[in-house]
């Protein structure tokens, strides 16, 4: 039994198979999942688990070079977006359109999809390199 760390072996599993540049979302409980990407449904009820707790635990576990967020969270939801910016560290934050945004999420490896109900609260997570 693995013992720390991200126990949901769903999530596990595609974060050992992920490459450089590969994708996953992190999406509020109201972003449409294309056809194609892998849904992880974490979502309980409205808020559980929030986009911020799902986001920091696989910052937390994943290789981050980037990360995608929409343009229209800079004035929907300040709340989530201050959370990105203190959230990185060394990765760039870039800024798309929500609907440049939504397509891009047809490339993503995974969606995980969180209880979060606040607007744009979705990011897309570019994989880096450990080495």
């Amino acid at each position: 039994m693995k013992k720390n760390g991200i126990l949901n072996s769903h999530i596990a599993k595609v974060l050992a198979d992920l490459g450089h540049t590969d994708t996953v979302v992190i999406a509020d409980c109201g972003l449409p999942v294309p056809e194609g990407p892998i849904k992880i449904d974490l979502a309980l009820s409205i808020g559980t688990p929030s986009f911020q707790e799902v986001t920091s635990l696989l910052l937390q576990e994943m290789a981050v070079e980037k990360i995608t967020i929409a343009n229209e969270i800079k004035k929907a939801n300040e709340r989530e977006h201050t959370f990105l910016k203190r959230a990185i560290t060394t990765q760039s934050l870039d800024y798309v359109d929500h609907e440049a945004f939504k397509e891009m999420t047809k490339q993503a490896k995974a969606v995980i999809r969180t209880g979060e109900a606040t607007p744009y609260a979705n990011c897309i997570l570019h994989a880096g390199v450990i080495f």
